[in-house]
């Protein structure tokens, strides 16, 4: 299955995800929904501080043009969110996966469906 399929068949086409990516750790877009400009620098950006509680709160998650105040991290998951919409990031062994979600889908619905893949990448090496 190419990523291109994971962000399109596996998020997109479950409703429960507005715009995707599909990214490395280095930034590098290996795949994204279309319309969603998001850009390597700010993968990179995302990548390198993932997690990291003094930087991300006070810059915020920058993606495709459009800051997501930080909510939340840990290890493998970040969460943002800007009005009605949000970001749910989930990093894996060798990618990250970014999920946008807007209105009338609920941030739960997102987690679910973004972390839902993120653990099938992990049990598959990626």
């Amino acid at each position: 299955m190419s990523w291109q399929s994971y962000v399109d068949d596996q998020l997109l086409a479950t409703k429960m995800v507005s715009q995707a990516a599909i990214c490395g750790h280095d930034g590098n877009i290996w795949a994204t929904s279309t319309g969603f400009n998001v850009t390597a620098a700010e993968l990179k950006h995302l990548s390198t501080n993932f997690g990291n509680m003094d930087v991300l709160p006070m810059s915020g998650l920058n993606l495709a043009g459009t800051k997501f105040m930080f909510l939340s991290a840990n290890d493998r998951v970040m969460r943002g969110k800007k009005g009605t919409s949000g970001v749910h990031i989930m990093k894996t062994v060798q990618a990250i996966i970014v999920a946008v979600y807007a209105e009338p889908i609920v941030p739960e619905q997102c987690a679910n469906t973004t972390e839902k893949l993120g653990e099938y990448l992990i049990s598959v090496g990626y």
